[in-house]
């Protein structure tokens, strides 16, 4: 933390807007640390307090309408994007997408303190063509909130943070290097846990020219979309003959399901 302070005092409140920029627009950098770094050296005198809330909050509008815009031109396709820079399974498309659809436009007043919605709200807002000025408003108080929460969390704990960065000096460069390994380590794992997802998906697959063929020789085939409700609405083109169905619904007709020949499900 120590380093922190010093780093910001030095750079000032550029660092504060770039930082949260980049950490919005999907570079794995967490703010939380610098956000909390602000807040104390607010308690100290250090930092003007209306600069270190308006700098991060524009910060976040800046990547945010950029997201917004990507959602608006390019659909559904951004958030697959969003999920392989995070390196997460694209079932995170399907829990941000959930948490959306339930609360709507209020989500982007809390997204940012729910992982995986921080980035995504943004062009699920984009998708379904929110207009702009409700967009910037409500993302905007959502990043006053967020940012607000943490510079007073460490304007509150100015002193306990000042402890810590006397602790963190004394270890010295052996803190950075335990940092980058643990770092390097959290990479690692999501890899490796999206990895293991996309080769469980090619177990039991079927390309889309093999279902055509088999639909073409006239096999009997039944066809299941389960993309979510939000995926439906932006592109409520389906495979002809398909059936409809929400996820959370498959248990009820697995029964019905088993009886056929063959079934083919797909979603986004």
């Amino acid at each position: 933390m120590n380093g922190t302070l010093q780093f910001l005092i030095h750079y000032g409140y550029l660092l504060l807007f770039g930082w949260v920029f980049a950490e919005q627009i999907g570079v794995p950098i967490p703010s939380l640390p610098l956000l909390l770094a602000a807040g104390a050296l607010v308690g100290s005198g250090r930092m003007n307090p209306a600069a270190a809330l308006a700098l991060p909050v524009l910060g976040a509008l800046c990547a945010d309408v950029t997201w917004y815009e990507l959602g608006r031109r390019k659909g559904v396709r951004v958030l697959h994007l969003l999920c392989r820079i995070a390196i997460e399974p694209d079932s995170c498309v399907r829990n941000t997408e959930n948490v959306f659809a339930r609360h709507g436009s209020r989500s982007l007043l809390v997204a940012k303190f729910v992982p995986g919605l921080g980035t995504a709200a943004a062009p699920l807002a984009g998708i379904f063509h929110m207009k702009l000025r409700r967009f910037v408003l409500l993302d905007g108080a959502g990043a006053a909130i967020w940012a607000g929460a943490y510079l007073a969390l460490g304007y509150i704990f100015s002193n306990q943070l000042d402890a810590v960065a006397s602790h963190a000096a004394r270890l010295g460069a052996g803190l950075l290097v335990l940092l980058a390994a643990a770092l390097v380590a959290w990479i690692l794992w999501k890899f490796i846990r999206r990895t293991r997802f996309i080769r469980q998906l090619r177990i039991d697959r079927i390309t889309p020219q093999e279902l055509k063929k088999k639909l073409d020789a006239g096999e009997k085939v039944v066809i299941v979309d389960l993309r979510g409700s939000l995926d439906f609405e932006a592109e409520p083109h389906t495979i002809p003959g398909a059936a409809h169905l929400d996820p959370a619904d498959i248990d009820e007709v697995k029964d019905v399901l088993a009886e056929a020949a063959e079934v083919v499900l797909y979603c986004t």
